[in-house]
């Protein structure tokens, strides 16, 4: 197999080195239409903040980021109080004293606060167009 590979190049080469020789020193023996230059590469438009405060643009992407890692990782250790059909259908009691609010209604509170945050930049960044 790798014989009759070699021997089919071998045959081809000696017929495409006469067109490499006739070809001027100096001049490629490329096609023609290789030779053209490259058409230049179309620019992605931009909006006025993305061009003038791109450093403002990344900023807002940044905390876009932060913003979505934290309200997964929020999320994922709230745990869930599913009361049920009595809890809906009866209610639940409850009392018009507050005290301090324990560490899971602090969560769920941050985690508020983080949803509005990724929800604010993710509207920031549609209209910047990054």
């Amino acid at each position: 197999m790798i014989s009759t590979l070699l021997a089919a190049v071998a045959t081809a080469a000696p017929a495409a080195l006469p067109a490499l020789a006739s070809s001027k020193p100096g001049t490629s023996p490329l096609p023609v239409q290789l030779q053209q230059p490259l058409p230049a590469p179309t620019l992605i438009p931009q909006t006025p903040i993305a061009q003038h405060a791109p450093w403002l643009t990344h900023g807002v992407a940044g905390l876009f980021v932060l913003a979505a890692v934290a309200l997964v990782f929020l999320l994922a250790i709230q745990t869930t109080k599913q009361e049920g059909l009595t809890g809906s259908i009866g209610g639940r009691v409850s009392t018009d004293y507050k005290g301090r609010l324990g560490a899971e209604e602090q969560i769920k509170r941050i985690t508020g606060v983080t949803a509005v945050v990724f929800v604010i930049t993710a509207f920031i960044l549609s209209l910047t167009g990054i």
